[in-house]
């Protein structure tokens, strides 16, 4: 029996499958009907920047590749509902694992390239990931000794799979055998089983695991086709990572479900993605802020755009109307703009028809099946354009935190609370006005505040330490440490970086700003009053 049990009631799939918000149909259902369809057509283009070359796959090649792999996994005795961890940049490669843990019933858990030994030995070990694969070296990093060095520390972590020279082939089989796939059948994934396993930053320092089913991933992508009107014969370019929920969702399972090509970067260059927006003739891409502004920046903007680069979609962080307007304009396209969380991924979009004001001044209105709505303190629903605690239900919402059930923050009417502040305004949509939650979010990646403090705490210079966010146009947000030295000592920021990358802490994860404070302001109680940081942070 897997560990990885949803929260789902009779209630919520009776009703998601009455109105029809649930299709009960798999990610791999389309994948397959995608290959029965146009096998030859081009699934998926991967660009490799340390490498200096592009590699392509066919629908077919995909189904070949995956199979093989999904085989593979039975010889390692991968069971359905063991969860299969993947550390793996934006390659083909990343696909094709996807795929395999689908067909052999497993739940896939894509980790992000950036983690290192701190972040992966808990999530792992959480998780009791029974495999994993990835990377031999990736952008100057020896990823192999990591993970071989964790593997020795997690008992229940039979197999690291390390792609090297000759990527995923050594995990293959030769040929795929009948027995192999009566066993795939067998083993087969149902709408609302758990599928996908994704990690999200919390306020305790420790990720939760969100739990997906096929129905609660499938919706959110059906309904974003609908309002993007995206067509199979549109190009998706995908520079976030894919092993983000932006990037799995929007740059592989959308492109499955309206068998489209997808092609994907490992590493984000904006004069890069210009050029492959040009040669592949991309007409939509989506990612957070600062690939907007880093796209409106560059120099390649003027001979790269066409006409057939129609959309660009932005969340991750609320956009900053004037980063907007100039991006809209400079870029020449549809500006949509998005809210979402990893627990139901999109929840609101603006529309293709909106006016400026919603698409530059708001962060969309709910897809049908979706609600949100904003309350007070004491639960009660406030007035449109007064600020209150964001809350959403709908088709999208998870089906809980890996072993953690307790933290649904889920009530009875399946109101789940979002830790966002927001408002209503223009009738139905919403405006994202701060986070009640103690995190940042640094181009659209959420940074668990808590895991830098409590690493911060035990250098023996700090005496006390709080991080907040300070506003930036291009990244949305940066990390600013505010630190109290204990007598005698100092410390400064490149000091400080040292000891976070000594501490395990991913590079992301660290400050760009620091302050030291004679004294930390708190209240009467001895909580950090972190809004005073807050408005410190703008003097700086």
């Amino acid at each position: 029996m897997s560990i990885a049990d949803p929260l789902l009631s009779t209630e919520r799939t009776q009703e998601m499958r009455a109105s029809q918000h649930w299709r009960d149909k798999t990610i791999l259902d389309f994948f397959d009907q995608a290959v029965a369809e146009h096998g030859d057509k081009t699934a998926v283009i991967a660009y490799y920047k340390e490498r200096g070359r592009k590699e392509s796959k066919t629908y077919q090649e995909l189904a070949d590749l995956s199979d093989r792999l999904a085989a593979g996994l039975l010889k390692r005795g991968i069971n359905k509902g063991d969860i299969v961890s993947y550390q793996l940049p934006n390659w083909w490669e990343f696909v094709v694992v996807y795929l395999a843990c689908m067909r052999v019933g497993a739940i896939s858990n894509p980790l992000m390239p950036i983690f290192r030994e701190k972040e992966l030995s808990y999530m792992l070990d959480f998780a009791e990931s029974k495999l994993l694969f990835g990377l031999d070296s990736f952008r100057g990093f020896d990823h192999a000794s990591m993970l071989n060095g964790i593997q020795r520390n997690l008992r229940k972590l039979e197999h690291v799979c390390i792609l090297a020279e000759s990527g995923l082939e050594p995990y293959m089989v030769t040929s795929v055998s009948a027995s192999n796939r009566a066993e795939f059948e067998r083993r087969k994934l149902q709408p609302n089983d758990v599928f996908l396993l994704m990690y999200t930053s919390g306020t305790t320092g420790n990720p939760k695991g969100v739990m997906h089913t096929s129905n609660t991933h499938e919706y959110p992508a059906r309904k974003f086709i609908e309002r993007s009107a995206f067509t199979s014969n549109e190009a998706v370019f995908m520079g976030s990572p894919t092993a983000h929920m932006t990037g799995l969702m929007y740059g592989v399972s959308v492109p499955f479900m309206t068998g489209s090509t997808s092609v994907i970067l490992d590493q984000w260059n904006a004069d890069t993605a210009w050029k492959i927006i040009k040669d592949e003739q991309i007409a939509y891409t989506m990612g957070a802020t600062p690939f907007l502004a880093d796209l409106s920046d560059s120099d390649m903007r003027e001979s790269c755009n066409h006409d057939a680069f129609r959309l660009f979609v932005c969340g991750g962080a609320p956009v900053p109307p004037a980063l907007g307007r100039r991006a809209a304009e400079s870029l020449n396209v549809n500006l949509v703009t998005v809210w979402g969380m990893t627990e139901m991924s999109a929840v609101t979009t603006t529309l293709l028809t909106d006016d400026e004001a919603k698409v530059f001044e708001t962060d969309g209105c709910p897809f049908k099946g979706t609600q949100v709505r904003v309350i007070d303190n004491k639960g009660k629903k406030v007035q449109h354009g007064v600020e209150g605690l964001l809350q959403t239900r709908g088709a999208g919402n998870f089906v809980g935190y890996l072993k953690r059930p307790e933290a649904y923050d889920t009530d009875d009417d399946g109101w789940f609370e979002t830790g966002d502040l927001a408002k209503i305004v223009h009738q139905t949509y919403i405006r994202i006005t701060g986070r009640s939650k103690d995190i940042i979010i640094r181009g659209g990646e959420n940074i668990p505040v808590a895991l830098v403090e409590n690493a911060l705490y035990r250098h023996p210079a700090v005496q006390d330490t709080a991080i907040v966010a300070k506003p930036d146009e291009r990244l949305g947000e940066r990390g600013c440490c505010f630190i109290t030295l204990r007598d005698a000592q100092s410390l400064d920021i490149e000091t400080m970086k040292k000891y976070l990358d000594e501490e395990g802490i991913s590079k992301s994860y660290w400050p760009e700003y620091l302050q030291i404070l004679e004294m930390m302001p708190r209240t009467a109680s001895g909580k950090t009053q972190k809004f005073k940081l807050r408005d410190m942070t703008k003097k700086l």
